[in-house]
């Protein structure tokens, strides 16, 4: 494939190409030399699951895949130790080396809903950081000054604020850097919060004599909220392993001004079949998506049983004949009552009591049709009574 055509392909959704003219260039002596580019993408297992809103650079990786280059993942199970400072008000609590080896363990086996696995060159930077005595990091850490660190907007904020900013936290973006360093990518990409991070990728490269890399970045995918940043802790998200039932009804619930750019970023809709949808009735444009993305995941069948249930429940205003049971027993019951937050927890409905006093608070939550708004309330479950959390998630309770 040309150039040109590879160029048309691979600038869809982007928002910067750095330098200009960079991956031009980069193509070109590929070309000329037989040999695929190595693009970098660095995931840090921070969670046990990844979001839709991860899935955009996974996607344009992909892309490259497809076009016969060759994708490299960086597991950043040591950078993860540190936290990602980018975009963030405060210090992030660091992890376990125990939770970041779990997490790695289910990216790698989500990734491969998007990313072609057999094709996937796979690094772990642990592998090269557990490494660097003590004076390979002072080296490391010679290579840029405080002022360049401040420069970068979050830490200037916190810093204008006064608030906390950790030594570690500068040492994240050399860490990131580095990583290019050591698999000598060609490309990386990233958010638009990642643009520093990657651009020091480029400096450090320099410094060691090699080609710079070109720094491609791409949006940050809103959230349901249609507000912030797609995040699970913000509960604004559409999990890549999320039940398709789920999936499907959270996908009808985007906000119609946001469908663009989860058509663009989150399929392979051409744009005149994107145009052509976004012009007819919002419903059956969401429908499309939704299938389109439980698909992907899931497969077809899943999709379509997703639509008819969703039709079913709502369109009906139904209780759907088939549920989850949650079993409770009597004996661990205070006086016949339970605390509403710890019976989303043990229903699986939440994860954390914050996430279950959420769900309360933003009203998302009844018991046989009753709301219930309080998170300090104490519920008396009946036998057979339908717990309802959101738009979407039934379960029957059942007393034992």
């Amino acid at each position: 494939m040309s150039v040109e055509e590879q160029l048309q392909i691979l600038s869809r959704g982007t928002v910067d190409i750095l330098p200009d003219n960079g991956l031009r260039k980069k193509l070109e002596k590929s070309i000329a030399e037989s040999r695929p580019l190595r693009v970098k993408l660095g995931v840090d297992p921070t969670s046990p699951d990844i979001h839709l809103g991860h899935t955009v650079v996974l996607r344009k990786l992909r892309v490259f895949q497809d076009l016969g280059h060759q994708a490299v993942l960086i597991i950043g199970d040591y950078t993860a130790l540190i936290g990602d400072p980018s975009g963030r008000s405060k210090t992030r609590p660091q992890l376990t080396e125990e939770d970041v080896k779990a997490n790695a363990e289910t990216y790698l086996q989500q990734v491969a809903h998007i990313l072609d696995a057999d094709g996937l060159e796979i690094v772990h930077n642990s592998d090269f950081f557990r490494d660097m005595t003590f004076a390979d990091v002072l080296k490391l850490t010679s290579r840029m000054t405080v002022s360049q660190m401040l420069a970068r907007d979050d830490f200037n904020k916190r810093y204008k604020e006064q608030s906390p900013i950790s030594l570690h936290e500068f040492l994240y973006p050399l860490m990131q850097g580095w990583d290019s360093v050591q698999v000598r990518a060609d490309v990386e990409l990233g958010g638009t919060d990642q643009t520093f991070n990657l651009l020091v990728g480029r400096e450090l490269q320099k410094e060691e004599g090699m080609a710079s890399q070109v720094c491609i970045t791409l949006p940050l995918l809103v959230g349901l909220d249609g507000t912030n940043k797609m995040s699970k802790s913000l509960g604004n998200y559409i999990g890549v392993d999320e039940d398709p039932n789920e999936m499907y009804g959270k996908a009808m619930s985007i906000p119609d001004d946001l469908m663009k750019d989860y058509f663009t970023l989150l399929t392979n809709f051409e744009d005149s079949e994107i145009k052509s949808l976004l012009g007819g009735h919002p419903r059956d444009a969401k429908d499309r998506l939704g299938r389109d993305i439980v698909t992907q995941y899931h497969g077809p069948e899943a999709a379509g049983a997703a639509a008819s249930r969703f039709s079913e429940i709502f369109a009906k205003k139904q209780v759907p004949d088939e549920m989850p049971t949650l079993n409770l027993s009597s004996e661990g019951l205070a006086d016949g009552y339970i605390w509403i937050v710890k019976l989303l927890t043990v229903s699986g409905f939440a994860s954390t009591n914050g996430e279950a006093r959420r769900l309360v608070q933003q009203g998302g939550v009844s018991i046989d049709g009753d709301a219930i708004n309080d998170p300090a309330a104490q519920v008396a479950p009946v036998d057979g009574a339908v717990l309802k959390v959101g738009k979407r998630r039934f379960a029957k309770i059942r007393l034992s």
